[in-house]
């Protein structure tokens, strides 16, 4: 084996090197965020299992523009399950949750697909917003949803302040926002809630 090529192989190049290190500061930033807001451990524990599950879809999602239901799905019965050890009388809370959570984005897309003859939100956001209301019980979806949507918009102008022409057919990921909103939401809570 020649040791050189190691070095010429592209993931050990400039771009490349630099994910690990990313994903590694993000997963301890999750892990600080949660120690900061929680009081006991095994919510901590908790909170950094649903983090780091967030953190794996949004990069996913990022990289790919999918959201895989190895992940979403356990996360949405792990989030039913939380919700009867945590709360067992919020149970019901968190079902209606899940369901109006799919529910409420598979009707938005099937509108958007019926003007626009395209698919504008992907069955990974439904699930993953399902999952969200398994965790965080339905009166808290639409907070989540707008502080998404204020993230995705926030994303969207990045993009374009960074020169890229975002036109009708720009495709972005919404499963970044929408983690990032149902962590934000699990930690701090919303308005009324």
């Amino acid at each position: 084996m020649n040791p050189g090529a190691a070095i010429s192989h592209p993931e050990s190049r400039g771009g490349r090197i630099g994910r690990p290190l990313l994903i590694a500061v993000a997963a301890a930033l999750v892990a600080l965020w949660a120690a900061a807001v929680d009081a006991d451990w095994l919510r901590l524990g908790v909170d950094c299992a649903l983090g780091w599950s967030l953190l794996a879809l949004a990069w996913i999602d990022w990289q790919r523009m999918r959201l895989p239901d190895f992940l979403t799905l356990p996360l949405l019965v792990v989030g039913l399950l939380a919700a009867a050890l945590e709360m067992p009388d919020e149970l019901s809370a968190s079902i209606i949750g899940a369901v109006v959570g799919y529910a409420g984005l598979r009707l938005i897309d099937w509108g958007y697909r019926g003007l626009r003859g395209r698919e504008g939100l992907g069955q990974g956001d439904a699930k993953l917003l399902a999952a969200g209301g398994a965790w965080l019980g339905w009166e808290a979806l639409p907070w989540v949803v707008l502080l998404a949507a204020m993230l995705g918009l926030a994303l969207a102008l990045f993009h374009r302040a960074r020169g890229v022409a975002l036109t009708r057919e720009t495709t972005l990921p919404f499963g970044p926002p929408l983690a990032l909103a149902i962590w934000i939401i699990r930690l701090h809570g919303f308005p009324g809630g």
